[in-house]
């Protein structure tokens, strides 16, 4: 089974900041692959949670919030098309926001941020741990995203779709 790593909040704006190819390359024991500058891994050893997250926490240079998936999380969750319906277009941008556990409760969806006018983030579905979503390419957009860890109540973490499709081709599993 293998695992996909989540770092939260890590080579955004100058701060925490680290090499993820050479993180990587310290894992190859446990044949990591690297997705992307926003610390997200694919784990293809057998490795305990605990033991990864032990391990992974000795080799960054500071404290990082640290969310793991099993495979088959992901592959379950990509099997169900959320954005369905949904327009595919260059100012708008697919997301999912990974929840560290699954949330006590949970607002209503869909729910849009701000509630009155033109919308600048859109939360369409919560599944499990994962949060499905869409935001236009505007500063204020991402301010929202800020707003998930009280909203839910659990640390989030967010990734672009593409990241998630690029996990999905690192698992074998392609996307969609």
């Amino acid at each position: 089974m293998a695992l996909v790593v989540l770092l939260r909040g890590v080579n955004v704006g100058g701060h925490r900041t680290f090499r993820p190819t050479m993180l990587a390359q310290q894992l190859k024991h446990l044949e990591a692959v690297n997705i992307g500058a926003a610390g997200t891994f694919v784990i293809r050893q057998p490795v305990t949670h605990a033991q990864l997250r032990a391990e992974l926490a000795r080799r960054l240079p500071f404290d990082a919030e640290i969310m793991i998936c099993k495979d088959r999380e992901l592959v379950r969750m990509m099997s169900h098309n959320h954005f369905a319906n949904q327009p595919l277009r260059p100012d708008i941008v697919r997301f999912v926001s990974v929840l560290s556990k699954r949330p006590r409760s949970a607002p209503s969806m869909p729910l849009s941020f701000p509630s009155s006018g033109k919308w600048l983030l859109k939360i369409l579905a919560l599944d499990n741990r994962f949060v499905f979503g869409l935001y236009r390419r505007h500063m204020k957009a991402i301010s929202y995203l800020d707003t998930f860890d009280r909203l839910f109540g659990v640390p989030v973490t967010t990734r672009n779709w593409n990241t998630i499709t690029a996990i999905a081709k690192a698992l074998g599993n392609g996307g969609t």
